[in-house]
């Protein structure tokens, strides 16, 4: 029985407070923890909810404070970017999508972004060795940016395990969920965006927290998996995959 994660990406104190406070609120009912990715400097506009969102993280203070209770109730926490802005059009090595603030950008720029983020974090009372990339987008300049600030983990990629690549743990997102709730072994992530789900939504993710709890684990289980070596054909088929969901989103 395939075990499933959840990740929450794009929190920062900009967000849609109501949306996260309410997928929030379902995973504490149902004792699950979570991976969130932290927007260090979020530039992203569109990621102002305005009057939605909690005026109250405007003060570092009282956002790190808020965090930092996260922690204590064993959510697990991922550098989700840098400023969450879109500078290239490049895929990258998961090429989902064809935007990207990393992918194609050269190294030195990237260096210093990845550690702008890490010191950003570091003044919030957060430290981590996991990385989200913004648009599941990154590249091998990527890789050795956050190799040189210690980094560890990405969570990103396709597959039953964590599994190593380039120096890298990879920590396994779903393909499709409908397959993965049928899968019969393995682990793999659902990512959340509170603030683009409906009332559908949120009802969806309820019945299946009630109906398939026994599926469903914390983060911090993910990491405890030792990461199987993955060949060249694995890395091939991985393209693959990633490259027929992101022209089958353009066609959808």
């Amino acid at each position: 029985m395939r075990q499933i994660t959840i990740r929450i990406d794009d929190v920062c104190p900009a967000m849609d407070w109501e949306a996260f406070s309410r997928f929030a609120g379902l995973l504490d009912k149902y004792g699950i923890r979570p991976l969130i990715g932290l927007i260090p400097d979020n530039r992203d506009t569109a990621l102002d909810a305005g009057e939605g969102r909690n005026k109250d993280f405007d003060d570092r203070n009282i956002y790190a404070a808020w965090l930092r209770s996260l922690k204590d109730k064993g959510w697990v926490m991922a550098m989700h970017g840098v400023y969450h802005v879109y500078t290239t059009k490049s895929g990258g090595l998961f090429p989902m999508n064809d935007f990207s603030e990393f992918a194609g950008v050269n190294v030195h720029e990237q260096l210093d972004m990845v550690r702008h983020g890490v010191e950003c974090l570091k003044e919030l009372g957060v430290e981590t060795d996991i990385f989200m990339a913004p648009g599941h987008s990154f590249d091998k300049n990527t890789l050795r940016a956050l190799k040189r600030c210690g980094f560890k983990y990405i969570t990103d990629g396709y597959g039953k395990e964590p599994f190593e690549r380039l120096s890298f743990t990879f920590l396994p997102i779903s393909y499709l969920r409908s397959r993965e709730l049928k899968g019969k072994d393995g682990i793999t992530t659902f990512v959340v965006h509170p603030a683009m789900m409906e009332e559908k939504d949120f009802e969806e993710y309820e019945n299946l927290f009630e109906d398939m709890r026994e599926r469903f684990c914390d983060y911090d289980e993910m990491l405890k998996i030792p990461a199987m070596k993955r060949n060249r054909a694995g890395d091939t088929i991985e393209l693959f995959m990633a490259t027929a969901k992101h022209y089958a989103g353009k066609f959808l």
